[in-house]
């Protein structure tokens, strides 16, 4: 039996290996095929392809699926879409993420002006420092308050000072879901709603929801998933049933940004199939 991973992230974002690395390790947890899926960029996807590349030349089997997670507006919070099988060189893509990157970057700005005014040492050139060619999210922020000792935790972080209730968060601007679906399918990608449930919406909220995102063009849902238990995956493929949307999987791995969750295999006993994969690929040959 072969297993894949089709949400991974990398420091490119907010994870914290390298693309190369990332490859590296599904190299070691002896993956057949994951998709790079970092926040709202496909930056250095090529690197990553490189790497592959060299360990197919090798004899390793291993695909990679350029992608992206792409956070976009729901009431007053924000969804994520993956987007998989993407052409990462479509300059509309780059644009309109570069857009994403820029709002985001204004915020980081304000939210470190709000935590000086709380008396906490920190500068965006600091931050920067640290992270390279990092995109900066609130989980390098809260990186930097536990290094410096300001917190005791990244959870006491979010909960102290980068939680969406408290004094110094400021809120995005997001793209619509519309318009996040609309960019990826122009990049001849897959649009996937990430992991429907960790949005804790009413079951008919979801459904309405997955109603609207279907009428948009949604062809998948994240069904097999690292934080599900119980019976969320069965309810995950009864929505996909109903809205006939095809069921993707992946363990949203970010290294030591979330040291439960390891790549391919989640928290332990995540298996996502190669069949997954085929009929994504069927898909894209009969559209």
């Amino acid at each position: 039996m072969k297993y894949i991973d089709l949400h991974v992230h990398s420091n490119v974002s907010d994870g914290t290996l390298t693309p190369k690395e990332v490859v590296e390790k599904a190299v070691k947890m002896n993956l057949a095929a994951f998709a790079l899926t970092d926040h709202d960029t496909v930056m250095r996807i090529s690197e990553a392809l490189n790497a592959v590349k060299e360990y197919q030349n090798n004899g390793i089997d291993l695909e990679l699926i350029p992608g992206v997670e792409i956070s976009v507006a729901y009431k007053s919070k924000d969804i994520h879409m993956l987007g998989l099988f993407l052409d990462y060189q479509n300059e509309t893509l780059i644009s309109e993420l570069q857009a994403v990157v820029n709002d985001r970057e204004n915020r980081n700005i304000k939210m470190i002006a709000n935590l000086q005014n709380a008396g906490i040492d920190i500068t965006l050139e600091k931050l920067v420092e640290s992270e390279g060619d990092s995109i900066i999210t609130r989980a390098h922020f809260a990186k930097y308050l536990l290094e410096h000792s300001y917190v005791k935790s990244r959870e006491e972080a979010f909960k102290k000072y980068l939680g969406e209730d408290g004094p110094y968060y400021v809120p995005r601007k997001f793209i619509t879901p519309e318009k996040g679906i609309e960019l990826i399918k122009a990049a001849g990608g897959i649009p996937v709603l990430a992991h429907p449930l960790l949005y804790k919406l009413p079951p008919k909220e979801l459904d309405s929801l997955i109603s609207r995102l279907k009428n948009a063009g949604l062809v998948g849902i994240e069904t097999i998933y690292s934080a599900n238990v119980d019976f969320d995956e069965s309810y995950v493929r009864k929505l996909a049933n109903k809205y006939d949307l095809l069921i993707t999987g992946g363990s949203d791995f970010h290294g030591a940004n979330k040291p439960l969750i390891e790549m391919g295999i989640g928290k332990g006993n995540l298996r996502i199939p190669y069949s997954i994969l085929e009929k994504l690929k069927e898909y894209l040959t009969n559209k």
